[in-house]
């Protein structure tokens, strides 16, 4: 196997990589998939090795091919060897036949040394919204006793999963496949993976698109606020659905008065699933937050429906099994030092989140990532302002009514790297901006294509979403790596 030599970051020894040994998919035989043998930490580059795993759809047009371009659907936890493997029902045309297009699962994820945790623990996982000091210090210790035996279960990949890492990772990606340029389309927690690769190999980019962005700068108070307010406008966002929309079984109805009841019944223990376990309203506020993705405006409401009429409503089934992969508390909790010191702490953060988002009690997704890593050591890879200095002009996207990845990350991304980003909005709503439009499309192939840019500050208009989409309608074949936490 021939060996290249890839450059390391700033202050690290130069590392040799080998050359991908491609093989057709298993799942998919007209993709090839290999493994890169790569140092589980680049200060040690002769230390122990993992593999990583690669996904290769080579261009359809050899004739017009530009280049490769990596590819990530975020998560933490979302595989981008799948997202690879089927990327021909999710990019254009004209993007497949030009483009060798490859995925990867980042280093702890997948088929890249998964970090894994026992089931048996992940299921004594007290409540996330403590009510007493005391069940605060015991989602503490539980955290503290899950973090060990995630580390035991994965070994030494566990303290080196950070995004910082995962940059590097894609840098040998791109000597492995003998480019001197590439591309590169992250959505949700894969454009933290662009921000970082801008960051450390600006001069190693050809044209980038971070879709739906993280905002690694924030500290804990503002990244719970954001998201709460973010939570609570998708609720709004969903009354105004109903209150235009004949289909919607609110219709002509106060919406708002109908949605404080079931909040009140959710309070008092009253809402029940077909299994007999309590609906809390932090359930409630986290299946809005989930609609959002789509978003699935019509099928929520219908659900809703069902809980108003007293109707039974479906459950989620927690997955079983002797080990549960968890790339959350390696990856999130070293990329994002959240951490939350005390109940009295705990109090004050809750008390905001509810105050800045009532009708969703704050955002699922921010208050779990927030209590994830509580009782956690401080993260490797700490926010910062985002600077990035050498890299070509990037194409920055984010829908404005987005529950996940909250326009105003973007907002606030873009700031930090106004000479280097693009920054397009999708006035619309949902999670992942590429093919809400054909005005996102335009944009988005030409600038893959041509390196033409819109002008800053360009909106593409909404689209009302069908009446049928569910929440990920949009993007068949993706797995589940929207910026999610919970999986």
């Amino acid at each position: 196997m021939s060996q290249v030599a890839v450059a390391a970051p700033e202050g690290q020894p130069e590392l040799k990589v080998g050359a991908v040994d491609w093989k057709p998919c298993e799942e998919v035989p007209t993709v090839d998939c290999g493994f890169l043998e790569l140092p589980v930490d680049y200060a040690r580059p002769n230390g122990e090795k993992f593999q990583l795993a690669v996904s290769r759809r080579k261009a359809t047009d050899p004739a017009q091919r530009i280049g490769a371009m990596v590819i990530n659907p975020g998560g933490p936890g979302g595989s981008g060897v799948d997202f690879g493997m089927y990327a021909e029902n999710y990019f254009s045309k004209e993007i497949s036949d030009k483009f060798d297009i490859i995925g990867f699962d980042p280093r702890g994820v997948a088929r890249s040394q998964p970090i894994k945790c026992s089931a048996e623990v992940l299921q004594r996982q007290p409540s996330e919204y403590p009510k007493s000091e005391a069940e605060f210090d015991q989602l503490v210790a539980f955290n503290k006793e899950l973090r060990a035996d995630c580390r035991e279960q994965s070994g030494p990949i566990f303290d080196h999963a950070s995004t910082r890492e995962v940059a590097s990772d894609i840098d040998s990606i791109r000597r492995a496949l003998g480019e001197k340029k590439i591309n590169y389309y992250g959505i949700s927690y894969g454009t933290i993976m662009g921000q970082h690769y801008a960051e450390q190999y600006g001069k190693n980019i050809r044209a980038m698109i971070i879709d739906s962005n993280m905002d690694h700068s924030l500290g804990t108070w503002k990244f719970l606020e954001t998201e709460a307010r973010g939570a609570d406008d998708m609720f709004d966002e969903w009354v105004k659905w109903s209150d235009r929309t004949p289909s919607s079984p609110f219709y002509g109805k106060d919406l708002r008065a109908i949605w404080k009841d079931l909040l009140a019944k959710a309070d008092r223990g009253e809402l029940k699933d077909e299994t007999g376990r309590v609906i809390t309203a932090e359930n409630l506020g986290g299946n809005v937050v989930g609609m959002g993705y789509g978003p699935a405006f019509k099928p929520f409401a219908d659900w809703v429906a069902s809980l108003v009429q007293g109707a039974p409503v479906g459950a989620k089934a927690f997955a079983a099994g002797e080990t549960f992969e968890n790339p959350f508390a390696g990856v999130f909790c070293n990329d994002y030092n959240l951490r939350v010191g005390s109940y009295s702490e705990y109090r004050a953060l809750n008390a905001m989140e509810n105050r800045v988002a009532p009708n969703t009690r704050g955002s699922s997704i921010g208050h779990g990532a927030m209590m994830g890593c509580v009782g956690f050591p401080k993260a490797t890879n700490p926010q910062h302002p985002l600077k990035i200095k050498n890299a070509p002009k990037i194409l920055l996207t984010n829908a404005k009514h987005d529950p996940a990845t909250v326009y105003e990350w973007a907002v606030n991304a873009h700031r930090q790297s106004r000479d280097t980003t693009v920054f397009v909005t999708y006035e619309g709503w949902g999670h992942g901006v590429y093919d809400r439009s054909e005005c996102t499309l335009k944009i988005n192939n030409e600038y893959l294509v041509s390196l033409k840019l819109p002008r800053n500050g360009t909106s593409c208009a909404a689209v009302e979403p069908p009446a049928d989409a569910s929440v990920m309608s949009a993007k068949p074949k993706v797995p589940a790596g929207p910026f999610s936490l919970a999986g």
